[in-house]
Parts: structure tokens; sequence; C-alpha cells
């Protein structure tokens, strides 16, 4: 299933806590394009009744079940960039940019 960092999920509570969404639902969905590469979309939400709900790193995650298959095996993380900026990241096996790990 769709997962956190703990980077990512300190950074989601951070951006809760500053916005005045604390206790809210992260929602999550994603568009393929034509080059099988994703748009993701996130945001605070209130749970609907046909919503996939779970929890990752103390984070409530709710999708609507249509996005499951797009999202199921992603890992969402906050990371530093080469240009030292900081910013979430999908680790997203379906998408088209999707490169494994090297092994060290």
């Amino acid at each position: 299933m769709f997962k956190l960092t703990p980077q990512a999920a300190e950074q989601v509570q951070q951006a809760a806590k500053q916005g005045g969404t604390e206790g809210m639902a992260l929602r999550f969905a994603a568009h393929r394009k034509e080059d099988g590469t994703f748009d993701y979309l996130m945001g605070f939400d209130e749970v609907k009744d046909d919503d996939i709900q779970f929890d990752s790193e103390g984070i409530t995650i709710v999708m609507e079940p249509e996005q499951v298959p797009l999202l199921e095996e992603t890992i969402m993380d906050y990371a530093e960039l080469d240009d030292g900026e900081k910013q979430f990241i999908f680790i997203n096996p379906k998408d088209a940019n999707y490169s494994p790990a090297a092994n060290s």
C-alpha cells in the first residue's frame, strides 16, 4: 500500500499545524499522462464514505478506490534535491520515470 517516510510524515504534520488542518486526513490522487509519467495531487480533506483509508507513520491517508491501482506500492518522501531544495517526491514503480535505487 501507499507509504510515507518518517521525513515526509514530519513535514506533513508541520504543514497541517501551520495550515490549521490538524486532525484532517491527507488525500492523494494521481493521473497518468500520455508519456507514462504521473501527476500527483495531495491535500488535507474530510474522509468520504467510499474512501480507502489507512495510516502511515501516524498520518491518516485517504484516496478514492479508483486511485489505489495507480498509487499502491508508492512511497512519498521529503528529500533534498540536487539544487539543495527540499520537496516531496513520489517513488512509484508504475511511473515511467521510476528508477530503482542502485545497490551499493
